[in-house]
C-alpha cells in the first residue's frame, strides 16, 4: 500500500477488535426510544462479561506525511478511565491474553490499562450466512449491559487498494447484501457504527466510476443501517489530519451521503493512526464546517496516540507511542461525540508481529 492511510490488516477478521463469530445470541429486545444522543453520562462501576465470541485481528494505519510529536497533555497521562456506558466485549486477542498468562509479570498494567477498556468489534470477512447472528451477538449483548457497543463493517470491494488488509465482498451487489444482513442484527438499542475505514479517504486508487459507485453503496448502507434502528450512530471516514486537506476530504464525504441526516450521524478519523487528539479535533471541526449538513459530529480513535504521529512517517508499530485518552462518550469537546478505541492496542501492525496478532511487548511498551 501507498504512503497514505489505513492499513486495516485483516487476519480473517478485524478487532476488539473482534470478529463477533460463533453461536447466535438471542437478541435483546430493549425499549425503543427515540435516536439517542452522546451526552455526558455519570460513571458506573463496570460489570464483568462472559466470553461469547472469537477475537480477530486490528487495523493499522499509515499516515500520509510526517508529523511532529504532540505533546502529552494531563488528560493524556498514566491513569485512563472507561466509559461505564461502552460496551466491552468480552472477547479480544488481548483478554486471550490476559486470561492465558496470569503469572505473567507485564499482565497488572496490560489487564488493567488496556484488557478493561471498551473497543470496537469489527467484521472484516464476507459472511453473509452468519453476519446477522454476530452482530446480534455483539449488540444484544451490550443492550443487557445498557451499554453502547462499537461495530465496524469492513468489506467494502477493493479494501486497502489491493494492500494488507486486501479483501472484501466479491462485489457491491453482494456487499449491499451483506449491508443488508448486518443491519438486521443491529437490533433496537444504542449502538455506534464506524462505517469501513479508509473506504472514503483511500479511494484515490479507483476510477472515477469506481469510486461513484462505491460512494453510492456507501450512502446506501448508512440509510439501511439508520432505517433498520434509529437509534444506531452512523460515521463515515474522514481518514486523518495528516491525509487530505479538510475541503478536499468534505466533498468525497458529501458524495458518499456523509452529509445526509439519512445516513449519516458525522465522521471518524484516525482509525489505526497516531495523530494527537488536538490536531483531529482541529481537523474534524474543519471537515464537517466544510461539509454542511445538520447535527453532524464527530468520533476520533484515540487508542493509540497519546504521544502525537512519529515526526519520521513511521506508522508500523513504532517506537515511542502511548496510550491516548480513554474511550469515553463525554469528552466535553463541542461537535466532538465520543473518544473510542477502533484499533485494539497491542495488536501488531506487522512489525512486532503478524499483522493484526497481539504483541504483549509491545502493548506493555504502550501501556506503562
Amino acid at each position: 500500500m501507498v504512503a497514505a492511510a489505513s492499513v486495516v490488516v485483516a487476519a480473517g477478521t478485524v478487532s476488539g477488535v473482534i470478529s463477533a463469530s460463533g453461536p447466535d445470541v438471542p437478541e435483546a429486545r430493549p425499549v425503543s426510544s427515540a435516536s439517542f444522543r452522546l451526552v455526558p453520562l455519570p460513571a458506573v462501576p463496570s460489570a464483568s462479561p462472559t466470553p461469547s465470541a472469537t477475537v480477530s485481528p486490528s487495523p493499522s494505519v499509515r499516515p500520509k506525511r510526517p508529523s511532529a510529536p504532540a505533546p502529552r497533555s494531563s488528560s493524556q497521562a498514566k491513569k485512563t478511565t472507561a466509559s461505564a456506558r461502552l460496551y466491552r466485549h468480552p472477547a479480544s486477542r488481548v483478554l486471550d491474553w490476559v486470561r492465558a498468562h496470569p503469572d505473567d509479570p507485564r499482565r497488572p498494567v496490560i489487564e488493567s490499562r488496556i484488557a478493561d477498556q471498551p473497543a470496537a468489534v469489527w467484521f472484516a470477512d464476507w459472511s453473509p450466512d452468519t453476519v446477522t447472528a454476530r452482530v446480534r451477538a455483539v449488540t444484544s449483548g451490550g443492550a443487557a449491559e445498557g451499554r453502547v457497543p462499537v461495530v465496524v463493517p469492513y468489506a467494502i470491494p477493493g479494501r486497502d487498494c489491493g494492500g494488507h488488509s486486501e479483501g472484501g465482498a466479491p462485489d457491491l451487489d453482494a456487499y449491499d447484501e451483506w449491508i443488508d444482513r448486518f443491519a438486521a442484527g443491529l437490533g433496537g438499542g444504542e449502538v455506534v457504527v464506524i462505517l469501513e475505514p479508509d473506504s472514503v479517504a483511500q479511494a484515490d486508487c479507483l476510477s472515477a466510476g469506481e469510486r461513484a459507485e462505491r460512494f453510492a453503496s456507501l450512502a446506501r448502507a448508512g440509510r439501511v443501517f439508520k432505517e433498520a434502528n434509529p437509534r444506531a450512530r452512523v460515521y463515515y471516514d474522514a481518514g486523518h489530519s495528516g491525509w487530505h486537506a479538510p475541503a478536499k476530504q468534505a466533498d468525497l464525504l458529501r458524495r458518499a451521503g456523509a452529509a445526509s441526516s439519512a445516513s449519516s450521524d458525522g465522521v471518524f478519523s484516525n482509525v489505526s493512526n497516531f495523530h494527537g487528539t488536538a490536531d483531529e479535533i482541529a481537523y474534524d471541526r474543519a471537515v464537517l464546517d466544510a461539509l454542511g449538513g445538520t447535527g453532524l459530529g464527530a468520533v476520533i480513535d484515540t487508542s493509540r496516540n497519546g504521544n502525537g504521529a512519529p515526526a519520521d512517517g513511521e506508522w508500523c508499530d513504532p517506537a515511542g507511542r502511548t496510550l491516548g485518552r480513554a474511550p469515553t462518550l463525554s469528552t466535553g469537546e463541542a461537535r466532538i461525540d465520543a473518544y473510542l478505541w477502533v484499533k485494539l492496542p497491542g495488536e501488531s501492525d506487522g512489525c512486532k508481529g503478524a499483522p493484526g496478532t497481539f504483541s504483549p511487548s509491545y502493548a506493555y511498551d504502550l501501556a506503562r
